[in-house]
């Protein structure tokens, strides 16, 4: 259901590669490929499913993890970023683009928690049957 605490932390989720979307539109890896909107539509549109996903747990979990590995790949597309700016990481006024997505995962990790506590419920309801 959508009043759950899994959906919470998964919408939080979404609204950090909301935010990366709207602060990384600086942010030039390759000229002709914009890698990081590309993730970022991405990534809402597969937590979005995620969070109307809520009769499948295992599709939620899937979903979830997935979300993880792309917010992974795009700390290290941003950190590559970062590195390839003058000056090194040094200078905190360069972005605040790596934390969005450290945001995510931090969140879908804790939605996959509540996620598996329920599948561990309703298994538990149902062997009493």
């Amino acid at each position: 259901m959508l009043q759950r605490i899994q959906t919470i932390w998964t919408f939080l989720a979404v609204l950090a590669a909301v935010f990366l979307f709207v602060t990384g539109q600086d942010v030039i890896i390759s000229d002709s490929i914009p890698v990081i909107n590309a993730g970022c539509v991405v990534l809402v549109l597969v937590g979005l499913l995620s969070v109307f996903s809520f009769k499948n747990r295992k599709r939620q979990i899937l979903l979830n993890t997935i979300s993880i590995i792309i917010n992974a790949l795009l700390i290290g597309v941003l950190a590559y970023w970062l590195l390839k700016l003058s000056g090194g990481m040094q200078f905190p006024e360069k972005g605040i683009e790596p934390v969005f997505p450290l945001i995510a995962i931090i969140c879908l990790l804790i939605a996959n928690v509540y996620i598996k506590k329920d599948e561990r419920l309703v298994k538990s309801v149902d062997r009493l049957r």
